[in-house]
């Protein structure tokens, strides 16, 4: 990986969280090619060593732990190893998050002639458990890590926490209710953790993603033969640079937002990575 920004993060240990994903793995790649030590917090010990392994491989230096991020307990017994091993984390990057099939709807609108008990999954089809699932994910699962991870960041001059936002948060999308509000969320919490911290030296900071190829959407977007599906059209259609974005394109705004000398005066705000989408009226 070429980086766009040079930045030496020497010393610093940088957590990420969903760290295994498309968009988390080229975070971390990025970070750790910045010289960072990076831990990789995920799920899937299988898809963790992957990313681990190529880190290694390509000189950087990085570790990983199965954790889950809706439990206090294993995210406070993963940070004392870190920090007796590694040393204290000075950069947060919390990654994970994602949609439920259990809270999207099967439709864009609902119609005025149409038959509820003829939809396949209507707004009053959705499940609670999914959705309280998803919350808990994106936001719980934000709040849970910083909670156990900034502790260390209070005497570490240069700490910075990066939350993981979306599109979703300055323009709901349809089908995603609930998600479009627990990114929402994010954007808000970025904002008050930014004005607590801000008397003991921890920036806080989003980065909202627009549009890229990832896992969790790709079912939606392409379908079997590769080709772009109706909604993949759409997208494409208001985003002024006509694309979907590289996971790589956003590595320039991380290392920005987390080099003290780069960005040592932004503090709460929400960097779309969009194309241009949250710019464009559709007209």
């Amino acid at each position: 990986m070429q980086l766009p920004i040079q930045t030496d993060l020497t010393n610093r240990v940088a957590v990420v969280t969903g760290g295994s994903g498309v968009l988390g793995a080229t975070m971390s790649h990025a970070l750790a090619k910045a010289g960072a030590t990076v831990v990789v917090l995920a799920r899937n010990m299988e898809k963790i060593n992957q990313v681990v392994n190529e880190i290694t491989e390509a000189g950087g230096k990085a570790y990983g732990y199965s954790v889950d991020v809706l439990d206090k307990k294993q995210l406070e017994d993963v940070h004392e190893e870190i920090k007796a091993e590694l040393g204290p984390c000075s950069i947060l990057v919390n990654g994970a998050g994602g949609n439920h099939p259990g809270a999207t709807t099967s439709d864009e609108y609902l119609q005025a002639d149409q038959d509820l008990q003829d939809i396949e999954q209507s707004f009053f089809d959705l499940e609670q458990e999914g959705i309280e699932q998803l919350f808990h994910l994106n936001f719980l699962g934000s709040l849970l890590p910083t909670q156990v991870f900034a502790k260390d960041m209070l005497d570490i001059k240069g700490s910075t926490i990066i939350n993981i936002s979306s599109m979703n948060a300055f323009r709901p999308l349809t089908k995603i209710p609930a998600y479009s509000g627990a990114k929402a969320a994010i954007s808000n919490f970025t904002e008050w953790l930014a004005v607590y911290f801000s008397k003991v030296g921890i920036r806080v900071n989003a980065i909202a993603p627009g549009f890229f190829l990832t896992e969790q959407n790709r079912d939606l977007l392409l379908q079997k033969d590769g080709e772009y599906t109706e909604r993949a059209h759409k997208i494409i259609s208001q985003t002024p640079m006509e694309r979907f974005g590289e996971p790589e394109e956003l590595v320039g705004t991380l290392l920005w937002l987390v080099t003290e000398e780069a960005s040592g005066f932004v503090n709460g705000v929400v960097i779309p990575v969009d194309g241009g989408f949250s710019a464009y009226s559709g007209v």
